[in-house]
């Protein structure tokens, strides 16, 4: 029997009236700002560390700072602004908004304040108080989406589970004075495997879009049976990387996986938006994973240390795809139009510098310590110019689009 009167679901408006405050009349608001603001200064700290012996970290020790604020600092917040702004687009539902948005927000920025400071405050005091943010956002998550009931999007919920365990075992090993790297790699593991999945969608989708309205013919290939292997096929590779990183098995299964996201890519027809930085940022963003898989897989062999290989994911493929997404949904979800204008095009040309420079400092041993810190200042230069461009628009709101 066919239904003549199906119920359409109303689309989630993005506009949102809000009584309060606007920063918190969507999640993007306030996590892209934050984002955007923590990665300035965050890495601005790590540079003067770096360059001028600035102290940072205290008791938590200044490198093990650095990357856990980079992992858990900035790039929880994106995440989390993208989390609360694309599930009420997946469920339907109305998005968080209001108190329980600030106070989540809250949650976050004390984490930070306290990791800045953490001897002053209590080692214990400001693990807890950073701990607490990651499953929050989860349970957040978690409750949307079961009432939403969209099922398939809980994968998307493992990983975010992952980094609340990979922050807490991060932590865990500083108390002990133990190796770091395994949860690193495993935050970094869980980041890969929501670009591959989230980058699978969004990739494609807006892709498809923007080359149909230019009555493109070839568009994107739809998500099948390669995409399905792709995702699948990471997970044996990231976990022996996690585990075994300098590995000749982690070689061969992270060649694998290399090969098998550049063939994904390859399909999603890339090299027609080169007239749209919007777009084409989005496939440069994503092409870090294959090369970030290739390059692990040289670790085993010499040919670059783990430190170098791990920022092609963390500055590459993490780093540009966050500012790719908060960009782009910035200027969707406040009425910009949908183009990247010189600032920023010019901002993701700083993060791809930035993503070159790190990983061949190596081979200037002599300059090493002045080429990490250029590849530092072109991220913050990269995320100064977002806050110079989007910063007025994710405080005021939403304005009609032109035509």
């Amino acid at each position: 029997m066919v239904e003549t009167n199906p119920i359409k679901r109303k689309p989630v408006p993005r506009g949102i009236a809000h009584t309060g405050p606007v920063i918190l009349a969507y999640g993007f608001r306030p996590f892209f700002l934050g984002a955007g603001i923590w990665a300035v200064l965050a890495m601005g700290l790590w540079v003067g560390a770096l360059a001028l012996g600035l102290p940072i970290g205290q008791g938590y020790g200044g490198m093990a700072w650095h990357a856990h604020e980079m992992l858990f600092g900035y790039t929880s917040a994106a995440l989390a602004g993208f989390l609360l702004t694309a599930i009420p687009n997946w469920t339907g539902r109305l998005p968080v908004s209001g108190v329980p948005l600030g106070v989540l927000f809250l949650v976050w920025l004390a984490g930070r304040l306290a990791l800045t400071a953490p001897s002053s405050l209590g080692m214990g005091w400001a693990i807890a108080l950073d701990i607490a943010f990651l499953p929050l956002l989860f349970s957040i998550c978690l409750r949307e989406v079961v009432a939403g009931k969209k099922w398939r999007d809980l994968k998307v919920l493992t990983g975010v589970l992952a980094l609340a365990c990979a922050n807490g075992g991060f932590h865990a090993l500083i108390l002990i004075n133990g190796d770091t790297g395994l949860a690193s790699r495993l935050a970094v593991s869980a980041y890969v495997m929501l670009i591959g999945i989230i980058g699978g969608r969004v990739v494609p989708s807006f892709t498809r879009n923007w080359l149909a309205k230019r009555h493109v013919i070839n568009l994107p290939a739809p998500y099948d049976r390669l995409d399905s292997i792709t995702l699948l096929g990471s997970l044996p590779a990231l976990a022996t990387w996690v585990i075994w990183p300098g590995h000749l098995a982690t070689s061969a299964v992270c060649t694998i996986a290399g090969l098998l996201h550049a063939a994904r890519l390859r399909r999603w027809q890339g090299w027609q938006t080169s007239d749209e930085r919007l777009v084409l940022v989005l496939h440069l963003a994503y092409a870090a994973l294959p090369i970030g898989f290739f390059t692990v897989a040289l670790v085993p062999f010499g040919l670059i240390d783990a430190a170098s290989a791990l920022h092609v994911f963390t500055v590459g493929a993490i780093g540009l795809m966050t500012l790719a997404i908060m960009s782009r949904a910035t200027r969707g979800h406040t009425g910009l139009p949908l183009t990247a204008l010189f600032l920023t095009a010019t901002s993701y040309g700083f993060l791809i510098a930035g993503a070159i420079l790190r990983p061949i400092a190596l081979f200037w041993p002599d300059q090493y310590l002045t080429v990490v810190s250029a590849s530092g200042l072109c991220w913050m230069m990269a995320f100064l110019l977002y806050l110079v461009e989007y910063a007025p628009a994710l405080l005021t709101r939403r304005k009609a689009r032109p035509e």
